[in-house]
């Protein structure tokens, strides 16, 4: 290496993980993590939930502010990186100066879709992807009485469920014919359509959105695609994401749904890598290409670059994870179901706490938890161990999962 050190582009989880990697693994060049956002990193799961709670709940940092300082980062806020040039190795930031690099990390996220839809732009009209976004939907939030959210996945379900605590009317649109449908499975979708609606909120599937309505700017209500009008002061927009590859594409990085990376998540120059939201690999899973948005992924795949970038490289191999806290209902899922073929239940449903086995043929592909922490911890470990046990001893609550897994097996980070 020239000795320019180690540029990483984004403030989120996954770039502030490589930039502590990078000094944990002995790493003692420049490091320089560029964030567009004014505070320091800090945990983005809060904001959906307890962060629009309560007014008085704090952002709550990933590291302090005193970590980057004595770890010798240089965290740059309020920074924007405006353009890669490859050529000359560097960075160019929007004050006009340039930060060069022997190895670069994009952890740039994703921005909340925004449907093209007449009325998006209205005032009242807000998604949620950052701390501001959060701030303003609180600000808004509490003095609110009607709210829509357009979107059953989990930020929208998630923000819902938040809406209904504070006692507001909510009524959540989705276009498919089930909540969370990219992710979870039809019974587990069931479940939540029922909690929700046993909350009181009013929940229409099948319902795209045809229109945002308003009054002298303000977002006054939505018009679905069937021409039904429901009233609202305060429309939140969680209909998925966007991958921020605009910096890669322009410096002519392989893009595709994402920064195409490999096993290391190193991109098409081996100079850069590219983790979290942004970044498109191959699952050792699945066998195929995918694009993951959750906290867990970015994390580890920020300490995987950061080992390439030491000159430890490994294939990426980490179970995914995810959860989603909805009212004061825990859904924890482990692995990934998409070729997943059969599925077995553990628990029952009606005692609010059970757990869902999902197989690919004899094989154990993934876990979904409600209210049952155990399994999910337990089908983390089993599915990195390669165990996959039959059906019937997962359906008899007697049975002791835990002795299947092989003492050297363990959760992913």
């Amino acid at each position: 290496m020239s000795g320019h050190g180690i540029v990483i582009i984004g403030g989120g989880h996954g770039g502030s993980q490589a930039a502590a990697t990078l000094r944990a693994e002995g790493y003692d060049g420049r490091v320089t993590l560029v964030s567009a956002e004014v505070e320091v990193p800090y945990q983005r799961p809060p904001l959906s939930k307890a962060f629009l709670k309560d007014p008085t709940h704090a952002l709550l940092p990933l590291r302090p502010q005193s970590f980057y300082e004595k770890q010798n980062i240089d965290l740059r806020l309020l920074t924007e990186a405006r353009a890669i040039d490859l050529a000359a190795g560097e960075v160019r930031l929007d004050d006009g100066s340039a930060l060069p690099f022997d190895g670069l990390v994009l952890a740039t996220g994703a921005r909340p879709r925004i449907p093209p839809i007449a009325g998006a732009s209205l005032d009242g009209v807000l998604p949620l992807r950052t701390a501001e976004d959060a701030r303003r939907i609180r600000d808004r939030l509490h003095g609110a009485t009607d709210v829509v959210v357009v979107g059953g996945g989990f930020i929208g379900l998630e923000i819902a469920g938040t809406a209904r605590l504070l006692g507001k009317n909510v009524t959540v649109l989705e276009a498919l014919d089930r909540l969370m449908a990219r992710l979870v499975t039809p019974e587990i979708s069931q479940h939540f359509l029922d909690l929700h609606r046993g909350w009181g909120s009013s929940i229409r599937l099948a319902t795209p959105v045809g229109r945002i309505l308003g009054d002298r700017g303000w977002a006054t209500g939505v018009e679905t695609a069937g021409g039904e009008r429901i009233d609202a002061d305060l429309v939140i927009l969680g209909i998925g994401a966007v991958p921020n590859t605009g910096l890669a594409e322009a410096a002519g990085l392989a893009v595709d749904n994402g920064v195409v990376v490999d096993r290391t998540m190193a991109a098409s120059d081996p100079r850069v890598f590219a983790i979290g939201d942004v970044a498109n690999f191959e699952h050792w899973q699945l066998g195929r290409r995918i694009r993951l948005e959750s906290v867990q992924n970015a994390v580890d795949q920020g300490r995987n670059a950061a080992l390439a970038l030491v000159g430890r490289p490994q294939p990426f191999h980490e179970v995914p994870w995810f959860w989603s806290d909805q009212g004061d209902v825990k859904l924890q899922m482990a692995g990934l179901a998409f070729d997943a073929t059969r599925s077995v239940r553990r628990g029952r449903p009606e005692d609010g706490s059970f757990s869902v086995f999902h197989y690919a043929g004899e094989r154990l592909v993934a876990v979904d938890s409600v209210n049952r922490a155990a399994d999910h911890m337990l089908g983390r470990r089993l599915i990195a161990a390669g165990v996959s046990p039959p059906a019937e001893v997962v359906a008899d609550l007697s049975a002791d999962l835990k002795s299947l897994v092989p003492r050297t097996a363990a959760p992913s980070h």
